[in-house]
């Protein structure tokens, strides 16, 4: 089992905020209060540098913003990040020294801009750009997991689903052994943005690679979901709703 301090992290912020509605059935029309999924953006900063603006579920964000520059090969020891300093809706990264050297030619293949909630592959130049020359780490190449235990993981992952309970607007990543017992999860409004906020989580804890894991989904198994899991080692991924493979069209 993992230690405590990685199970499921403490949201420093409001995942759900309350709002007024009308609510229209066969029996008339009459106001009330609902709860809904907060989404707001996150203005992720290298060395003092505008990166990206990521649209997300306010909590664990420097476990997005460590998920989400490992996935796209900015990041790859524990040792390329000095240290956060949270900013309204802000959060500043400082590179090591050697790392930061690096980060320019790494940049070449992007543009600042911000990405929303369903989009994980925003911000690409070019086509060519989606294939990061980026070493993944290695998995299990032994892995099995009986479909009994895959059956149940979703049941699993909903019971700690606690912001999805209340507004049904979140997706979720959780992270099992291969008996199916959850160990770790993450909620937020994008489903690439609740996996960056859980591998980061294990990448800051220096649990990486994830190879005697499962990586499971509450969404689409999208292209970018995919590489994120490759890159952190993980050799089994799945999701409730059907795979989508990244196909490239000849013109």
């Amino acid at each position: 089992m993992l230690p405590d301090a990685i199970l499921p992290a403490v949201q420093a912020k409001v995942l759900v905020r309350p709002c007024r509605m009308v609510r229209v059935d066969g029996q008339g029309r009459a106001e009330a209060v609902d709860a809904v999924a907060v989404e707001a953006p996150l203005d992720v900063r290298l060395d003092g540098e505008p990166f990206a603006v990521i649209m997300r579920t306010p909590g664990a964000d420097h476990d997005l913003v460590a998920g989400f520059l490992f996935s796209e090969g900015i990041v790859s020891s524990r040792a390329d990040i000095v240290a956060f300093a949270d900013g309204q809706d802000s959060v500043e990264v400082t590179l090591s020294a050697p790392r930061a050297l690096a980060v320019p030619a790494l940049l070449d293949s992007r543009r600042h801009v911000t990405m929303n909630s369903s989009c994980g592959m925003c911000g690409r130049r070019s086509a060519e750009s989606l294939h990061l020359d980026v070493r993944p780490l290695p998995g299990a190449s032994d892995a099995t997991v009986t479909a009994e235990a895959i059956v149940a993981m979703p049941a699993a992952l909903r019971q700690v689903q606690e912001a999805f309970s209340r507004t049904g607007g979140l997706h979720a990543a959780g992270l099992f052994d291969w008996h199916g017992n959850l160990e770790a999860s993450a909620e937020d409004v994008g489903r690439h943005n609740a996996v960056d906020k859980l591998i980061g989580r294990m990448w800051l804890a220096g649990r990486l690679p994830l190879s005697d894991r499962v990586l499971f989904v509450s969404g689409r198994l999208s292209f970018e979901i995919v590489q994120k899991a490759m890159l952190a080692g993980l050799p089994i991924v799945a999701a409730i709703s059907a795979p989508a493979p990244y196909v490239r069209l000849s013109s």
